[in-house]
């Protein structure tokens, strides 16, 4: 997104250029209020604009209750929101403070699985230059790649089932045109006391190290904010690139690794990096990316490959690698009644399966109410006859046939009813129980995403 000149970022002209050029005429915006400077005054620039652009606006305050005064925040936004005429909702968090993520990034990740949640067209949050040019610091000081330091974008997509977006209209605005903007308007706003403690990194930089920064280099932020953009282009055209080298080497859950060892090194690592993100994982480290590229390029085919990246766990099987949550284990021995849900949730890290109701296909209702029927991991020795032609079949060959990896095999959840294996997803359902023509049934669907 190009910069445009100071005179010209004023924050109502910013927003107002922000929805015109992201298309959010007529959409649902929930804004994001802290009750600080920067949120009050991004709602009531987007409370201005609702007119024009036909907005319906929202407002969303999060209470972490880590303050003190966290009570009185969440009042302070009410009223506000009541003298404006803007629906307010209030939604409190737990913040897990033993995450190892650290508090601010712990509130954080709370605050954004809240904005997830919202029905909407998009989210709206107070984001300005000045903390783009602090997230940009950080990020360099925790030795972050280029996605990282390309800091915060203007626009994202939040939930992509939803379509919802995270967007920031005075990303371009500077905190001193926001706090001019206030103190014209005569505004009031509350103060987080934590903004000022420099315990927490980024007060710890706002409050000592950006003023030194532009004592002796005025327009820091500006010049950070220049360098955040390059890094976000350099960014979009390694998500390129790897794209263009994912083509014939990834399919929906697994990637050719020939594709990796003809690549150089840093092609390699970011190809393995872009297929991480696509399966949902959080980024892994340069040194996590190098160490799964070297194991997974060096073992046999045939070895039990097991490499931590993250939160996900890299396998490999039959020339490519696989990723799995990195999760608790769900053990050998549990087992789950199925009494018709439409759903089953399956333990940790298994997903769930649905249950699509049935005409003539699928499997046979009235055969599975026929006896308890369960879902469980497999103990060994069961067989199913997929066909009426052909004899049954043991389910141990029946997977290595069907190419399912080993490390998965243990990890299928399968339907049973009472001690007969009816259903092995990947692989089929017993004839014997299947829903004859007109016959009311239900077709099984594993789902790992859940």
């Amino acid at each position: 997104m190009p910069r445009r000149t100071e005179g010209a970022q004023q924050p109502a002209e910013e927003a107002r250029r922000m929805l015109r050029q992201i298309g959010l005429g007529g959409a649902r915006i929930i804004v994001g209020l802290s009750g600080g400077l920067d949120s009050v005054v991004l709602l009531h620039c987007l409370t201005d604009l609702a007119p024009k652009f036909d907005l319906t606006l929202g407002a969303l305050h999060v209470h972490h209750g880590l303050s003190p005064n966290a009570d009185l925040w969440a009042r302070f936004c009410a009223d506000l929101c009541a003298q404006l005429g803007v629906p307010f909702a209030q939604a409190n968090v737990a913040v897990e403070r033993a995450s190892g993520l650290g508090l601010e990034a712990a509130a954080r990740q709370a605050r954004y699985a809240v904005f997830r949640q919202q029905q909407a067209d998009a989210v709206a949050l107070a984001h300005h230059r000045d903390d783009q040019a602090e997230t940009l610091l950080l990020q360099l000081l925790r030795g972050a790649g280029v996605r990282g330091m390309s800091a915060m974008p203007a626009v994202r997509t939040l939930e992509p089932a939803s379509g919802l977006r995270l967007v920031r209209p005075l990303l371009q605005v500077s905190r001193a045109s926001i706090h001019a903007y206030a103190r014209e308007r005569g505004l009031s706003w509350i103060e987080d006391e934590s903004n000022a403690d420099a315990r927490f990194d980024r007060s710890f930089l706002r409050t000592q190290i950006l003023p030194e920064l532009a004592a002796r280099y005025p327009g820091v932020s500006d010049t950070l904010g220049r360098a955040a953009d390059n890094l976000a282009d350099a960014a979009q055209l390694m998500d390129e690139l790897a794209g263009y080298d994912a083509r014939g080497a990834v399919s929906r859950d697994s990637l050719r690794l020939s594709a990796l060892a003809c690549a150089s090194p840093a092609r390699a690592r970011n190809l393995l990096r872009w297929f991480l993100e696509r399966q949902g994982f959080p980024p892994a480290s340069r040194d996590q990316l190098e160490e799964g590229l070297r194991q997974a390029l060096a073992a046999r085919d045939e070895a039990r490959l097991q490499v931590k990246l993250g939160s996900a766990r890299l396998r490999r099987h039959r020339g490519r690698l696989y990723l799995e949550s990195a999760g608790r284990e769900p053990g050998r021995r549990w087992r789950l009644a199925w009494r018709g849900e439409r759903e089953l949730t399956l333990p940790a890290g298994l997903g769930s399966i649905r249950f699509d109701p049935s005409i003539g296909v699928g499997l046979s209702m009235e055969r599975l109410r026929a006896g308890e029927a369960v879902v469980r991991a497999r103990a060994g020795g069961e067989r199913i006859r997929l066909a009426p032609n052909r004899p049954s079949r043991t389910l141990k060959n029946l997977l290595r046939e069907s190419g399912v990896p080993e490390w998965l095999r243990d990890r299928l959840p399968l339907l049973f009813v009472g001690d007969a294996l009816v259903w092995v997803p990947g692989v089929g359902e017993d004839c014997r129980f299947a829903a004859a023509v007109g016959e009311a049934g239900v077709m099984p669907r594993w789902d790992r995403d859940a």
